[in-house]
């Protein structure tokens, strides 16, 4: 039975300005009708990606504190969903509040978030490496990007995939690690496509998602990506339907904002998109969405 307004942990960072992480998980879950309770790993005066100097609070000793309080309150969640964590102790830390929280079986969606375009983001050691794989093995979905995946993996990173069937493979080693759900994004083919291939381990399906690619990449396009997927799933939408609305929402949010000009630091134009997401989400509702 769904509760009537879905509750989600969302363990994420707040950078305050850039529109990713947490500045756009809420609005977009709010819209769909899902109450999210932020965890924060970090507030950061902007994301790190195209600006110096920022400035940056530590949350790590004090979200045990948060969860712990919560726990003692009676406080339960639909779902847990985390997304970048920058230290060995926030992997650890968020393992720990995932168990503290599981007894209602919530759905739990770990986004690996570690790189991007074949390298690994600075803070991401071997270790750090290893934990994540023991993280995601706690998750029903994750969604790691092509660049992700070949780390998880040990694959070599393609600027260009000719053959995206033999990655139907890939997916079902990364189910291995634990997750019954796999979504790899962002994979890069060769006729100018971005790609998305999805994989259920129970009934050994594989579902694609393409679309045009856009000569521009913008942060937070992932966590948007994951934040309709998780608000369709936690809804009881199949799929299909969830990585559809998701990767065309995220389609819709860029090609808006590559029209408008505007600096890639600063996001996608969510503003200008959540109109597009509440009518498609409706149509979801109704069962019209095409």
């Amino acid at each position: 039975m769904i509760p009537v307004v879905p509750r989600v942990a969302a363990v994420h960072d707040i950078s305050c300005f850039g529109r990713c992480s947490l500045t756009v998980i809420i609005p977009i879950l709010s819209s769909m009708g899902i109450q999210v309770c932020p965890l924060p790993t970090a507030v950061l005066s902007t994301h790190l990606g195209g600006f110096k100097d920022v400035a940056f609070c530590d949350f790590t000793d004090r979200m045990p504190e948060f969860y712990r309080h919560w726990k003692q309150e009676g406080i339960t969640f639909d779902c847990i969903y985390s997304g970048f964590l920058a230290s060995e102790q926030q992997i650890d830390t968020v393992s720990h509040f995932i168990d503290e929280f599981s007894e209602n079986h919530p759905l739990v969606l770990v986004d690996p978030v570690m790189g991007d375009e074949g390298k690994l983001y600075s803070v991401y050691t071997p270790t750090m490496q290893e934990q994540m794989k023991r993280l995601v093995s706690k998750a029903n979905i994750i969604t790691p990007n092509f660049t992700e995946a070949c780390f998880l993996l040990g694959e070599r990173y393609e600027d260009q995939v000719a053959e995206p069937d033999r990655l139907k493979e890939w997916l079902i080693r990364l189910a291995d690690f634990g997750p019954s759900i796999v979504i790899m994004t962002g994979i890069p083919l060769a006729d100018q496509q971005i790609m998305n291939i999805g994989y259920e381990r129970e009934s050994g399906s594989f579902w694609e998602v393409a679309c045009e690619h856009i000569p521009a990449r913008y942060p937070g396009t992932g966590d948007i990506f994951a934040s309709v997927l998780a608000g369709a799933l936690l809804y009881k939408h199949s799929l299909p339907l969830a990585m559809k609305l998701a990767a065309a929402f995220v389609a819709a949010a860029i090609a808006t904002t590559f029209a408008a000009g505007t600096p890639t630091r600063e996001g996608v134009l969510l503003e200008n998109a959540l109109p597009w997401l509440g009518q498609e989400w409706a149509n979801c509702r109704r069962g019209t969405f095409e």
